[in-house]
């Protein structure tokens, strides 16, 4: 049996996944392979950690990296400018995110977003969006899940329904 998740545009949803200043360029590869799986759209925002071009970024990304539906922002303040994220569009993930990803809201337009693989996301952005921090549970054995990972379960946790 062949199962194939709709275009998102098919359903009449879009997703972006927004990584804020990634580290790991076979972190992002691998992200942009699951956005490119789903119909999402991903937004880097500058500084990134790698060049776009790296060998390691291509390689996790695989043949499909070219047409990833790719945006690179200088700051955050120009993607939230030229994106228009409503406050109810946005769901921001961090370790100590006031909800579980599986409650957070199923909206036509909704925006994930990601902290770096080394600091996370600002203070300031957190308390921002303080209305819309999400977990993933784990248990106290480790730190933290790699981004990859975690953006792939609430990725498709934000398609589920």
């Amino acid at each position: 049996m062949n199962h194939h998740i709709q275009n998102v545009t098919d359903n009449k949803v879009e997703r972006h996944v927004v990584l804020v200043e990634p580290q790991v360029p076979w972190n992002t590869g691998n992200i942009g392979r699951t956005c490119l799986g789903t119909g999402a759209f991903l937004h880097l925002i500058k500084p990134l950690g790698f060049s776009l071009g790296n060998r390691e970024l291509k390689r996790a990304g695989l043949d499909y990296w070219h047409n990833v539906k790719l945006s690179v922002w200088d700051d955050f303040k120009s993607f939230h400018h030229e994106m228009a994220p409503g406050k109810k569009e946005v769901a921001v993930f961090t370790k100590n995110g006031s909800t579980p990803f599986w409650s957070m809201p199923f909206k036509k337009r909704l925006f994930l977003i990601f902290g770096s693989e080394t600091k996370g996301l600002p203070e300031e952005m957190i308390f921002e969006y303080k209305h819309a921090t999400y977990h993933i549970p784990i248990t106290s054995e480790i730190r933290c899940l790699n981004l990859s990972t975690t953006v792939g379960i609430a990725l498709y946790e934000s398609l589920r329904r």
